[in-house]
């Protein structure tokens, strides 16, 4: 057993919601267990909520909102609650870590080195930028002024997906709280433990109670009274584009509220005909779509190589993806840990059994490991025509493509109906310049797998994103209206 194992038995696992700064079950008394994928034994049971507590929810948000004891505080006092916030989370980073890694089935290192730390650097960086943006001033006669002025958009409805349930939180809150909005989250159902742990830090930290509200259970009971409310002014959405589109419905049937979508991928990854070093691209590549089980929006889940490079890209990225290591989730060595659940599982084994009966050439994996885990699964010879190169997988399970020539590969990297990540490699900067401006997505990566950092903006093209972006100073847009106030001098 290891030491996490320990921390496991230990923890105090939420079981209430945050509205108003206090903690509540939902309005009619009912309650849904959250599981533990690896083990399938409940962790906890939750409030299931519904449109009564959104609206109260809601009511709390724009109180708060109203009586300006967020709004209206100068930014840096904003920056300095968001400042001890995110201590508190780096204070908590192991407890933090384990309940993530049970809620989700995420393997405990990833957790501790890059969810948790990032989920704090992600709150801090947008605290610490509010006090530095200025607004502007029209050019103008002398007799006249123009100011252009942002102010918070006012009450800020957050939906959040499962893969990954604390750094998607933070890529919401942050900015939306530094800008002076009243927010409330609803986690994903799976994995809603870390966002109320996080809600009670918050507390902690100083931001006033009503201004960020969390409330759990399904989509249809939480997430669409949201997406309907006449009194949220603004909705951010990281999931399916199935749902995103249902988002956009729900604002054009209500108040018209923002919308700002980041959805499904089928990021790939092109490798042109000068690349180089092809064991160190299957290395990247591996991890690019094996880490976190797959479950992520922006995994090179579709490799198109040119014709001299594929076979031997497919040799070695079979060596790396047999050397991946499956096992329980609180145990530091393991890299993957099972699928969030059995609709997620049933799934990913029905696209990878597509897969084999429309003539898909399987390299290596394609079949379950133990409980809820897959093995990492490469498929060869995969058409354009394929189910596997159109659907988001959204598993350990990576299609390879060859391409005639460094133009086919971009085509056929192009052709989808997703633009959210690329990855391009190429051992010319010049060729990887004009190729990557040609490249339909949001991000692309030159020879390496990376979506950026929190300073650089993150989101899709076509059915990947629409209305705005999470990350970098642009995220904070979304969360503000834009006002123009004008002053005759004459």
């Amino acid at each position: 057993m290891s030491e996490y194992h320990k921390i496991a038995e230990k923890l105090s696992l939420p079981s209430k919601i945050l509205i108003g700064g206090e903690w509540r079950g939902a309005a009619s008394g009912a309650t849904f267990a959250t599981l533990d994928p690896a083990t399938g034994r409940t962790l906890a049971q939750l409030p299931a909520c519904a449109a009564e507590d959104v609206d109260a929810a809601v009511a709390s948000a724009r109180a708060a909102f109203r009586a300006g004891v967020w709004s209206d505080l100068h930014p840096s006092a904003r920056k300095a609650v968001l400042a001890r916030l995110a201590d508190l989370i780096e204070d908590n980073v192991t407890e933090l870590a384990v309940m993530e890694a049970l809620d989700a089935g995420k393997p405990i290192t990833d957790c501790l080195t890059i969810d948790v730390p990032e989920t704090a650097n992600c709150i801090r960086w947008h605290g610490e930028a509010q006090d530095k943006l200025y607004d502007q001033i029209a050019p103008s006669a002398p007799d006249a002024l123009g100011l252009i002025v942002r102010e918070p958009i006012g009450v800020v409805a957050a939906v959040l997906p499962w893969n990954f349930p604390l750094m998607m939180m933070a890529w919401k809150i942050g900015p939306a709280l530094a800008t002076g909005n009243s927010v409330i989250v609803k986690p994903a159902e799976e994995t809603s433990l870390t966002a109320l742990r996080l809600g009670e830090l918050a507390l902690q930290a100083g931001v006033p109670p009503g201004v960020l509200n969390i409330v759990t259970g399904i989509g249809p009971d939480v997430g669409e009274p949201l997406g309907r409310h006449p009194d949220v002014d603004a909705l951010t959405f990281t999931g399916s584009t199935e749902t995103g589109r249902r988002f956009l419905t729900y604002a054009a049937q209500s108040n018209m509220k923002e919308v700002c979508l980041e959805m499904g991928g089928k990021s790939a990854a092109v490798v042109l005909e000068d690349a180089r070093d092809i064991p160190k691209i299957a290395e990247i590549q591996a991890g690019a779509i094996f880490w976190n089980m797959g479950e992520n929006c922006t995994a090179n889940s579709r490799i198109i190589a040119h014709h001299s490079v594929y076979d031997a890209l497919i040799d070695e990225l079979a060596k790396q993806a047999k050397t991946w290591v499956i096992g329980d989730p609180l145990d530091p060595k393991t890299q993957n840990g099972p699928l969030v659940s059995d609709a997620h599982f049933a799934k990913v084994s029905g696209l990878v059994e597509t897969g084999k009966a429309q003539g898909a050439r399987l390299v290596t994996g394609g079949e379950p490991g133990e409980g809820l885990s897959f093995q990492p699964t490469i498929f060869a010879e995969v058409t354009p025509d394929m189910t596997i190169f159109r659907e988001e997988i959204f598993g350990p399970v990576v299609t390879v493509t060859r391409a005639d020539s460094d133009d086919h590969a971009v085509e056929l990297a192009n052709d989808s109906a997703y633009g959210l990540a690329a990855t391009l490699y190429s051992s010319d900067v010049r060729t990887a310049h004009r190729v990557a401006r040609r490249l339909h997505a949001g991000t692309v990566s030159v020879n390496s797998y990376s979506e950026g950092e929190i300073s650089t903006p993150f989101g899709g093209m076509k059915e990947s994103g629409f209305g705005g972006r999470d990350n970098g100073i642009h995220a904070h847009e979304q969360y503000t209206e834009l006002k123009t106030i004008w002053f005759d001098l004459a």
